[in-house]
């Protein structure tokens, strides 16, 4: 077998594994080599490889090793590898060589065992039949005591009395008992280098091999750094498996059966209580237990057996110290009676064996045979493994062990998995026998027996023949008589008789006992015992005990003592802090602080990203198809936040409100709010939240159009669910009521009602029954990606993962902490009064601590001695930092003591310390509890209010916020923080206190919440260096009296700090270092892994600090060198990288500074181990400065937080993917995981991914409130208007969800407004100025007979015209020669002006808006998706197209009634026209046509409240290629379609063919409603045309003020587009007008544009038409702009009349796409966009000019808009003499005017006779201009004339038939065209000039 499998055992059957176990157990008793789970399934975290001793012999190996350790694919089983070779013997009980090996055979052979071997034989389970036997070295066996016999091993052993902690690692060995070879190995150990890198490919199944982090594979990577080791063997920790052994020599091959290890050469140098530590880390259990995996329905329990019950002993508790823990686990359990109080029994166990069995839901298509969940027999052997590597001071989890199974299971079925995984569908997987016996229930006890003979006594198997009680009793008379001591379990097994076995663990050890006992207990049960433990004087015997510690005596015998004789005079060693006191409190002139100063309240780019999010997340459930949120029909935003009953948070969060200015933005309140008003929007969730509540209801009942965002804050709290309320309802009126208020069924239902929860904790949230959708949630983003800052931001978030992070070697001294010394006094009482509730004493501990802290710091130095190193760092800077800082700010302490008695007690006790020291005014003491307010002494009040400028008499802090640079011990209380902040002068969150016994992530990570912190990110490296020298808080340690004497620190030195490698530096337990928590407030909380001198060091980086004349400054390792000499004290930096790469140039001039000059260290301290903080002497010597505030620091360092033990393991433990073990507990109490059969979380996992790993992995308990919502993460299982908002403790969540509020409202009023065109009325001073004026200012209507004789007036006023050729009429040839005003060119493109306006409820809308009363009328119906619609062609002739015109209707069904179909075929006739006699009010008359191009988003089509609910007909009129998708858009309105040959046309072929489809209907409707008898002039003649962009429509009210009619008043207002056309459509003679429109609005309309109610002038954008009157006055198909004007002054010439009713006015609004805008001209040959000028767009006929893609009607525009002086350089600015243009306007420019004359016969024309024309224009003239008519106009010398004509030859033929040559002379290179190829058919030009 030798090495042939090397490296492939990672995915052999477990019972292989087995076998090396076993054979590594017959080598050794007092460890266990390789625990067999260890090699499978449980993660290897901290992996060692198989380092071969420096040299690689076996190198083919060692590659088909590493290959091995990483190959993704599976081997087959290892028994069938290879096949024999040809020839070989196969039979039983030979040999391959044919050598017999029958036990028959070779009993009877002498057998030649080498000197030093013994024959040792094995059976094996999964070989029933065999026997093994082979020679081992004696040495490898244990002696008759049961004690390992080589030397090297116990030398390096710690102590071998106590468990094993095996790291948990790969195996390394690969076929089942290899080692069992007959060859002697020499040495049998190959030796190790010192400082081995750890790592390995090493992963239990390949599976997981990728996961595992940077692989050094076999050693072949050379150690980084080499650390020596100190010989201390007593700070060694035990090895696991075997020790570092130094023998020289590798061996010749390597051993298969264990694998050769080693600890890493960090866990080399650490002391006891470190190599425990390290080890329980490496093995990556948590111990802290798993609490009530199930809930109570889903529990049931084992039948318990009958027969007899087992009596538990009476003094059982007294006598073990302890109550054990009875885990019940398979098959019956007995009854118990008797002593039932002193023990403890728990269904966990059977809970997890059960979940364990039932097979993956993944899995289960693989049939039942194939796949057969974990036996029962494998479960408990598994378990006994587990228990045995368990390390004394650790306790077993239940989800490590469910882990275990799973690995289990998945490596017993590998094939299995792997077979069906492959298998082609169809065909079923074959189920595969297995090849190895599994273990059987008589092999049980043998096996777990076996596996707990190493463990020195730690794990005690009984077994039991008929039932469990016998087992149980035994257990109990061993415990009675002592003989359990060393042992920590008892596994009880009954496995002989039947198939199935009983078994249970009972846990017996003290200090696991208590703690599991105690995690059993509910929150409520905890409170309970505890108050009951107070109440009843049971902890008397405490303060008893306590008492006798002290030397003198009782504490409070000394206290008194000391109160008497420092009565008349404050202590010596605190007069320093009353000096600054009184200073501060001068006004005049007294040193200011210039640290402290309360930041103004804005608004950070995170907050704002998170806002924009949540706004966005608001935007697409309102998008959706579901109707879900109308955003539209908002106007306004509402309110209300509700949050625990915490009266801080309450006040916190009255404060943001109030400071935000979310109320007055979101116009709820007015300028001047009181407090009461901000309470209106926060709610407290107590008794009396019920009546707020329900009148928000009301509110938003009553508020329609107003959203209300319903804001759950700190929503991971109280998710009970109502029902547990009704089932308890007397008992707590607050249970459930979060249930009850937020998920009442009227905020479930209310459409405007969106619930936002918000949380740091959201995995309550994000189970299985969820309400929230994963599209709902919003996590904070992350501040970088792909190492870019996204969000540069002044302070950097400092959050757990930096705490963590800070423990991290590499750091300075970490953030987190624990405190040993503390620990072992709360164990050492804890067996001493087993009784009490651990909480109880660990808080009677910590109060002492403090007592005896502050006497010591007050100068009863003999006092340091009873407590810690930490409290006393603690105590000692929060008495002398005040004395630092000139106006005496301090620091806070924050004490958290969450059970409120306990928190009580220890307030009290303080409180009579601290007033028996004289330090009441030193600091202040506070009792922070949720139910209650803040009280602070009067004393303290009072520098507040100096400190923050208040002068309000009546002014309290309700805030810890307000508490900013008050020293303070704060002793906040309360089950769990309810989301309170806490000010920047926190400097140490002592959290020894929480209840770690039953932990789950929410509570873990809510209590380090507390320490969450905004550092500064700002500080450049240099003034980092410079102006920080403060000493850490703790170098003054005890340094005002007594120097020299320190008893509690002196000791052994402090070898734990290497910042070699990346991994745990151990100097959190500061008990067991000499000097550790002297500079622990010093920590640098830069990453090591950013480069030397990049900023985030030097900001971060903590430098030296100046020493107060009695003090020193001190670092580790400062006692092992010479003492600087007195004088100035030198500086002492810490050396971290990143200050040494950049040396201080030296103190900038006029700064007071510190010159530190920092040198790298060459080589580490000898004596003191590598520390971080290791020391420099300075070059420099201090310059005298002032003593710095504390709050200098506190902007630049987050808190030191101190944990109990067990939690501090559980937070820096971490898993193969780096996660903390933390962050895989169950994520709260409220939910349990739907599966024990679910993956690791990973920390690869984004926020996003772990809502979606919970979502899959966990279900609420009955009690939760998502319980019964059991849609299961369907889509109609989520709630549409709720969201969750996640992110980091104390963030600025708060600050981020307000400031969504305001962009929110801002948004609905964005969708509520409007940017209209708003601008004045051009040309205003060249009005005609006539002799009278439409005089009736009061006329609702026009009078016909006197609007008749109003002059027309030719000039444009509508703004967009601005830079449109002026038109003159005969009134204007006398003025000023530049009378027209116009733009400089590079205005012409500027921006329009426009105002934002409100959208009234008359306005017009694009497909945006849906309300609930538009639904019908777009055509969104509930039941059909889209209305059905018909297309229907209609036809008319139309002589000057030259043929047919063929268009198409698309008509919806529900539109057909204002169509005629004929009879038989259904064919459209007709549309049908009304009367003009009709006088009905419910509908309009006139069908209205909206031409549209590229606006089938953005055009205003629907006119539903425009038109007030009233029946009108509109039509929209599309291009041909565009029907498709506005027919998408707007299902239920009617299309006119214009043929194909338009698809490239302006706006002038949509009016012309509007105009003649409507006189043909005109004409169709004439003839079939008389034969109905209707006369033809009865038939209602008028169509409106209105642009795509009216928006709204005003009427101006007037006031003519009585007789003078000069005085009058008016007023605009907003009106319906129906009011507007009956109005219209009422006016009396209404068919003798021609065209109709409205003035155009303009915020600047004075009154001089309003007084005359009519106008008859040009109209545009809204028209009115009588196709009747203007049948023979077409609009130019060709034209693209200014076709409006043309066709007025065509109508105005043919006779008719224009009417303005200039008091109605259309708003217009601004739309960027779309429109002309569509039109882009580009080259037709290169595709590049290259921009072409309007010079382009003409050329010489037959040149090679580049053809351009566009029509050439807008050429010719485009070129005379901009370009035509070319042609007319006479006229330019010449207004007195302008161009004539026949029968059409074009516009050539603002520069140039025109003057229109008409050639046809009877036309009104002005007078020419009075004018000299600079130009001729004639654009494609017909018959009716002759050479006579032009001999009628007077020219002047060198005008220019252009003609213009569709071809050449039609150009010849003009100038012939027109006789131009005459009177103008031409050139043969005058002749132009436009820019076309000639399939566009060009026009020509010829120019020439007046002779």
């Amino acid at each position: 077998m030798g090495n042939s499998y090397a490296g492939q055992l990672k995915t052999t059957r477990f019972e292989e594994v087995l076998h090396n176990s076993i054979e590594a157990s017959l080598r050794s008793s007092s460890l266990v080599p390789r625990p067999v789970f260890s090699q499978l399934y449980l993660e290897a975290e901290q992996q060692l490889s198989a380092l071969e001793g420096g040299s690689q012999v076996d190198n083919e190996d060692e590659e088909e090793e590493g290959e091995g350790g990483l190959e993704p694919t599976c081997p087959p089983n290892p028994y069938q590898m290879h096949p024999p070779p040809e020839g070989c013997c196969t039979m039983d009980g030979f040999c391959q060589a044919g050598k017999d090996l029958r036990l028959v055979s070779l009993s009877s052979e002498p057998i030649d065992v080498p000197a030093g071997f013994l024959l040792v034989g094995a059976k094996s389970p999964s070989l029933p039949d065999h026997l093994l036997v082979c020679a081992v070295d004696k040495r490898f066996l244990p002696d008759d005591n049961g004690h390992n016999a080589l030397l090297e091993f116990r030398s390096r052993q710690t102590s071998a009395n106590t468990c094993s902690s095996s790291l948990f690692l790969p195996a390394e060995s690969s076929g089942p008992l290899a080692a069992f070879s007959s060859e002697p190995v020499p040495g049998a150990t190959p030796s190790v280098p010192m400082g081995a890198q750890q790592a390995g490919p090493a992963s239990e199944h390949p599976s997981l091999a990728a996961a595992v982090g940077p692989a050094v594979l076999n050693g072949k990577d050379s150690p980084k750094h080499q650390q020596p080791v100190k010989n201390d063997l007593s700070a060694m920790p035990r090895p696991s498996a075997l020790g570092i052994l130094s023998n020289s020599g590798p061996p010749k091959k390597r051993h298969k059966g264990w694998s050769p290890e080693s600890p890493s050469a960090a866990d080399a140098g650490y002391s006891q209580g470190g190599g425990n530590r390290a080890k329980y880390e490496s093995a990556g259990m948590s111990c802290v237990p798993q609490v009530g995996l199930v809930g109570p329905a889903s529990v049931t329990f084992p039948a318990v057996a009958s027969g007899e019950p087992v009596s538990v002993p009476d003094n059982l508790l007294q006598i073990c110290k302890a109550k054990p823990v009875i885990f019940k686990g398979h098959g019956n359990f007995p009854y118990l009676c008797g002593n039932l109080n002193d023990v403890v029994v728990s269904p966990l166990l059977y809970t997890c064996y059960q979940n364990s069995q039932s097979v993956s839901r993944a899995y289960e298509q693989c049939g039942a045979s194939a796949v057969q969940p974990i036996s029962e027999e494998m479960q408990l052997l598994l378990t006994v493994y587990y228990l045995v590597q368990l390390a004394a001071d650790q306790v077993p989890l239940m989800e490590d062990l469910e882990q275990i199974f799973l690995r289990s299971w998945r490596e017993s079925h590998l094939t299995e998995i792997r077979q069906y995984q492959q298998a082609p569908p169809q065909q079923p997987c074959p189920p595969t026998p297995s090849t190895v016996a599994p273990v059987t229930s008589a092999q049980l006890p043998w096996l777990a027996g076996l596996a707990a003979s190493s463990c020195n006594d730690s794990v005690h198997v009984i077994e039991c023949t008929y039932s469990l009680a016998e087992g149980l009793s035994e257990m109990f008379r061993l415990l009675i008589e002592g003989k359990l001591a060393k042992t920590n379990y008892v596994v009880i097994v009954r496995a002989c008789r039947s198939p199935a076995i009983d078994s249970c663990v009972a846990v017996t050890g003290k200090y696991q006992a208590r703690i599991l006992s105690e995690s059993l207990l509910t929150p409520a049960e905890y409170q309970k015992e505890v108050s009951y433990e107070l109440v009843t004087g049971k902890v008397d015997s405490l303060g008893a005990f306590f008492s006798t510690l002290c030397p003198e005596g009782d504490i409070d015998s000394l206290l008194d003592k000391f109160h008497q004789e420092n009565q008349g005079h404050i202590p010596s060693s605190l007069t320093a802090s009353s000096v600054p006191k009184s200073a501060s409190l001068d006004v005049g002139g007294a040193p200011a602080c210039t640290s402290y100063n309360l930041e103004p309240h804005h608004i950070r780019p995170f907050q704002l990203a998170v806002a924009q999010k949540l706004l966005s997340h608001v935007c697409s459930i309102a998008d959706s198809s579901t109707q879900n949120l109308d955003l539209g029909s908002f106007e306004k935003v509402d309110f209300l936040i509700c949050i625990p009953p915490s009266e801080v948070t309450y006040q916190q969060t009255l404060f943001h409100v109030w400071h935000s200015g979310v109320l007055l933005e979101l116009g709820l309140e007015k300028e001047h709010m009181t407090k009461q008003r901000v309470e209106q929007y926060v709610l407290k969730l107590d008794a009396e939240a019920q009546t707020k509540f329900k009148s928000f209801l009301q509110n938003s009942f009553q508020n329609p159009h107003t959203l209300f965002v319903l804001i759950h804050d700190h929503a991971h709290w109280d998710l009970v669910s109502s029902t547990v309320h009704n089932l308890y309802a007397q008992s707590d009126p607050a249970v459930g009521l979060v249930d009850r208020l937020l998920n009442c069924r009227e905020v479930k239902e209310a459409p405007n009602i969106v619930t936002l929860h918000v949380t740091s904790f959201p995995y309550a949230l994000q189970t299985q029954h969820t309400l929230i959708s994963p599209y709902n949630e919003i996590h904070w983003p992350a501040s970088y990606s792909n190492g870019v800052d996204l969000y540069p931001e002044n302070k950097k978030y400092f959050g757990l993962s930096e705490f963590i992070e800070s423990t991290l070697s590499g750091h300075s001294l970490p953030l987190l902490r624990y405190d040993s010394s503390f620990e072992a006094m709360v164990t050492a009482l804890g067996k001493r009064f087993p009784r009490l509730h651990s909480a109880v004493i660990r808080t009677f501990v910590l109060v002492q601590h403090y007592a005896a802290a502050m006497m010591a710091v007050s100068g009863l130095s003999q006092m340091k001695d009873y407590t810690s190193v930490e409290t006393l760092e603690i105590t000692q800077n929060l008495i002398n930092a005040p004395k630092q800082c000139p106006c005496g700010h301090g620091l806070m302490v924050l004490l958290r003591v969450p059970c409120l008695p306990l928190a009580a007690v220890a307030y009290e006790r303080l409180a009579h310390v601290r007033a028996r020291l004289a330090l009441e005014e030193h600091f202040e003491i506070i009792l922070g509890s949720p139910s209650s307010g803040i009280t602070v002494g009067k004393h303290f009040v009072k520098q507040l209010k100096m400190w923050q400028k208040i002068e309000a008499a009546e002014w309290r802090p309700q805030t810890y916020l307000e508490l900013e640079g008050l020293p303070c011990i704060l002793i906040f209380s309360g089950t769990d923080p309810h989301g309170e902040s806490l000010p920047r002068s926190l400097r140490y969150c002592d959290l020894r206190l929480i209840n770690s016994s039953c932990l789950v992530r929410t509570a873990l990570e809510q209590e380090l919440g507390l320490a969450a912190y905004f550092v500064n990110n700002e500080v450049p490296l240099e003034k980092g260096a410079r102006h920080e020298p403060l000493e850490s808080d703790a170098e003054k340690l005890s340094s005002t009296d007594n120097e020299d004497e320190e008893p509690v620190t002196e000791g052994s030195t402090s070898e734990k700090r290497s910042p070699v490698k990346r991994e745990r530096s151990r100097s959190h337990d500061s008990a067991s270092s000499s000097l550790s928590s002297k500079a622990s407030s010093s920590a640098l909380c830069g990453e090591s892994s950013a480069p030397p001198g990049a900023p985030s060091q030097g900001e971060r980086a903590r430098s030296p600090q100046p020493c107060g004349p009695s003090e020193e400054a001190r670092a580790p390792g400062e006692r092992q060198r010479p003492r600087a000499s007195r004088g100035p004290p030198s500086v002492i930096s810490r050396h971290s990288p990143g200050l040494a790469s950049q040396p201080d140039p030296g103190p900038r001039a006029g700064q007071k500074s510190v010159q530190v000059s920092v040198t790298p260290l060459s080589s580490q301290l000898p004596s003191s181990g590598s520390s971080p903080s290791s020391v420099a002497p300075a070059a420099g010597t201090l310059l005298p400065q002032a003593s710095q505030c504390s709050m200098t620091k506190a902007c630049r360092q987050p808190p030191v937080v101190f944990l109990p033990k067990l939690v501090y393991d559980m937070v820096t433990a971490t898993d193969s993917s780096g996660l903390p073990k933390a962050a895989s507990l169950l994520p709260s109490h409220s939910v349990m995981w739907a599966s024990s059969f679910r993956p690791l979380l990973s920390k690869t996992m984004t926020s996003t991914e772990q809502s979606l790993y919970y979502r899959q992995w966990t279900v609420p308990r009955p009690s939760h409130m998502d319980y019964g919502n059991r849609a299961e993460g369907h889509v109609d299982g989520f709630h549409p208007r709720r969201l969750l908002l996640s992110g980091p403790p104390q963030i600025g969540k708060t600050g981020a969800y307000l400031q969504f509020l305001s962009i929110l409202s801002r948004m609905l009023i964005r969708l509520t407004e409007v940017d209209v065109y708003d601008e004045e009325e051009i040309n205003i001073h060249l009005r005609e100025e006539s002799d009278w004026h439409y005089l009736q200012l009061s006329d609702p209507w026009p009078d016909l007979e006197l609007f008749k004789k109003l002059p027309f007036d030719y000039i444009i006023h509508d703004p967009k015209y601005e830079d449109a050729s002026l038109i003159c009429s005969h009134l204007r040839s006398t003025k000023s020669e530049d009378g027209g005003v116009s733009r400089k060119p590079e205005e012409l493109h500027a921006r329009r002006q426009t105002a934002r306006m409100r959208l009234s409820k008359y306005a017009a809308y694009n497909t945006y808006h849906h309300c609930e009363q538009c639904h019908q009328y777009l055509g969104f119906h509930p039941r059909c998706q889209l209305y059905e619609s018909t297309l229907h062609a209609f036809a008319f002739s139309y002589s000057a197209l030259g043929a047919e015109v063929r268009l198409h209707f698309i008509i919806p069904k529900s539109k057909e009634h204002h169509f005629v179909f004929s009879q038989p075929g259904g064919q459209l006739e007709s549309m049908r026209l009304p009367l003009v006699t009709d006088k009905s009010h419910e509908y309009i008359k006139s069908p209205t046509f909206t031409p549209t191009t590229g606006r089938h988003e953005h055009g205003l089509f629907n006119l539903f409240h425009a038109m007030d609910g009233a029946s009108h007909l509109h039509v929209l009129v599309v291009k041909e290629y565009e029907m498709a998708i506005y027919k998408k858009y707007w299902p239920n309105h009617i299309m006119l379609v214009l043929p194909s040959i338009f698809n490239s046309a302006g706006v002038g072929a949509a009016h012309f063919l509007i105009k003649e489809l409507s006189y043909h209907n005109l004409e169709l409707e004439r003839n079939r409603q008389e034969e109905l008898g209707i006369k033809p002039q009865d038939i209602w003649p008028f169509i409106v045309i209105s642009d795509d962009s009216c928006v709204m429509w005003n009427v101006v009210d007037v006031d003519c003020g009585g007789e003078r009619s000069r005085e009058f008043s008016w007023s605009e207002r907003n009106v319906s587009l129906k009011h507007v056309m009956q109005h219209i459509e009422a006016s009396p003679n209404i068919t003798h007008y021609a065209l109709i429109g409205l003035r155009k609005w303009s915020s600047k309309t004075g009154s001089g544009e309003v007084r005359e109610p009519f106008s008859r002038c040009h109209v545009h954008d809204f028209i009115v038409l009588n196709v009747d009157l203007t049948q023979n006055v077409q609009y130019n198909q060709n034209r693209f702009m200014c076709d409006d004007v043309d066709f007025n002054l065509r109508v105005h010439s043919a006779g008719l009349l224009l009417c303005r009713f200039n008091r109605f006015s259309v708003m217009k609004k601004q739309i960027a796409v779309g429109g002309h805008r569509s039109f882009h001209i580009t080259s037709k040959v290169s595709d590049n966009p290259v921009a072409i000028v309007p010079a382009q767009y003409i050329c010489a006929p037959d040149s090679k000019h580049t053809f351009l893609a566009a029509p050439a009607q807008l050429l010719l525009e485009k070129f005379l808009q901009h370009h035509s002086h070319r042609f007319f350089p006479l006229s330019l600015k010449n207004h007195s003499h302008p161009v004539l243009s026949v029968d059409c306007y074009l516009n050539l420019g603002s520069q140039i005017s025109v003057c229109y004359v008409s050639s046809r016969p009877h036309s009104r024309n002005i007078s020419c006779s009075d004018f000299a024309f600079s130009g001729l224009l004639l654009y494609l003239c017909d018959s009716f201009v002759g050479a006579s008519f032009l001999k009628k106009f007077h020219f002047l010398k060198g005008a220019t004339l252009c003609v213009i004509c569709q071809d050449r030859n039609s150009l010849r033929q003009t100038v012939v038939r027109l006789e131009l040559e005459d009177e103008w002379q031409f050139r043969l290179r005058d002749e132009f065209q436009t820019a076309n190829a000639k399939e566009d058919r060009p026009l020509f030009f010829l120019t020439g000039r007046h002779i």
